[in-house]
């Protein structure tokens, strides 16, 4: 692959080493962990790079040759059902590279769901199961157990946004889990998080199943000396360069989160032409030309609330940050009452369009923050 030819600034996915930044001591980490039989809960708030941290060490040398590694992604499940589709379906994906037998033996193990999965006259599989063919989640949950312990190599598995788990409907479903995972004896697990005060609840209060069964991992924001020898390495080894002071801007403005960052040096690597240089006094029109790239979701975004979620969302995207929510002078300024922001701001949470950390509500996308400023 023409490596002129790609964005060095990945705002999705993983590419390489050479596309990832720092994370060089939680990467040994995470790695020294897992390969010595350890399971791992990783949080951090969203959009800090977890996903990222996961494929980086997943593709490690030492882990490529030796484990078989899943990456099932939960956030948008609500049941044990939707829990254990996924799994399947993220499982048959992950093991299509290896060939048909490696599958086949997936779907040996997998008897509910055999009947969901072809393959086609090369021999590559075809996913057909739906939704509502996983008719006995508990048995096909206990069938994917199965295939992971008699897997042929160790597995390496990560389940992301694992807080998800607490709002499924199914009693018991954190023990149920639990049991499975301390019984396999075939694989290791990364439970990955960005709701801190959820994933706390679930690994450290002695009152749940998943008490002091992992290792705690914190991910914080890279450090910006670090994310700026890397955006000056990516600008320069492509021809082109770019000012301390737009990288300090952008640094600071966004909080070091990882996932901003990449997209303001995304941005400014596709208009800085070759033999040219970024300057900090592009930046904020940088910033907005993003935001307003975005503008059409956030005005259906909007459209979709109702009068008081729109109105609260509104003055806490003004205020950037708000603590005391139902304090006079907030409610005041706004002409907000208590009993419409309690209502609202539930919805706001639940859609999670707003986020709560430590007692302070922000608008959980910053650019919308930016755009919701500007009304």
């Amino acid at each position: 692959m023409d490596n002129a030819v790609i964005n060095p600034f990945l705002t999705s996915g993983y590419l390489s080493a050479e596309y990832f930044c720092d994370r060089e001591e939680e990467t040994k980490k995470l790695t020294r962990l897992l390969t010595n039989g350890n399971n791992v809960a990783l949080i951090s708030s969203r959009r800090m790079g977890k996903t990222g941290l996961i494929r980086h060490c997943f593709a490690q040398p030492k882990i490529v040759r030796s484990y078989n590694t899943f990456i099932i992604d939960i956030y948008a499940t609500k049941n044990l059902g939707d829990f254990v589709y996924e799994m399947g379906r993220q499982i048959v994906n992950a093991l299509k590279p290896r060939g048909k037998k490696a599958i086949e033996s997936f779907v040996d193990a997998v008897k509910s769901l055999r009947a969901g999965i072809s393959f086609d006259v090369q021999g590559l599989p075809s996913w057909n199961v739906e939704l509502g063919d996983v008719q006995t989640p508990a048995i096909t949950l206990e069938e994917i157990f199965t295939y992971i312990e008699s897997a042929d190599k160790p597995c390496l598995i990560a389940i992301d946004e694992f807080q998800s788990i607490s709002s499924y409907p199914e009693k018991n479903i954190e023990a149920t889990l639990r049991t499975y995972i301390q019984n396999c004896h075939n694989a290791n697990f990364v439970f990955a998080g960005s709701e801190r005060t959820m994933m706390g609840e679930i690994f450290v209060s002695a009152a749940r199943p998943f008490y002091q069964s992992v290792s705690i991992m914190n991910l914080d924001v890279i450090p910006e000396v670090k994310y700026s020898e890397f955006i000056k390495y990516h600008f320069e080894k492509n021809g082109r360069k770019i000012d301390d002071d737009s990288i300090h801007e952008a640094y600071a403005r966004f909080g070091g989160v990882t996932w901003y960052i990449q997209k303001i040096m995304n941005y400014a690597y596709s208009i800085t032409d070759k033999g040219c240089a970024f300057y900090v006094a592009r930046l904020e029109e940088t910033v907005e030309d993003i935001v307003e790239e975005n503008s059409e979701i956030y005005k259906n975004m909007l459209f979709l609330l109702t009068p008081p979620q729109k109105m609260l969302l509104i003055a806490i995207g003004k205020e950037g940050r708000v603590s005391q929510i139902t304090g006079r002078q907030f409610l005041k300024k706004y002409s907000l009452s208590a009993s419409s922001v309690q209502k609202a701001l539930t919805a706001l949470l639940e859609k999670q369009i707003v986020t709560n950390s430590q007692g302070v509500y922000e608008v959980y996308d910053k650019f919308m923050t930016i755009w919701l400023s500007w009304g």
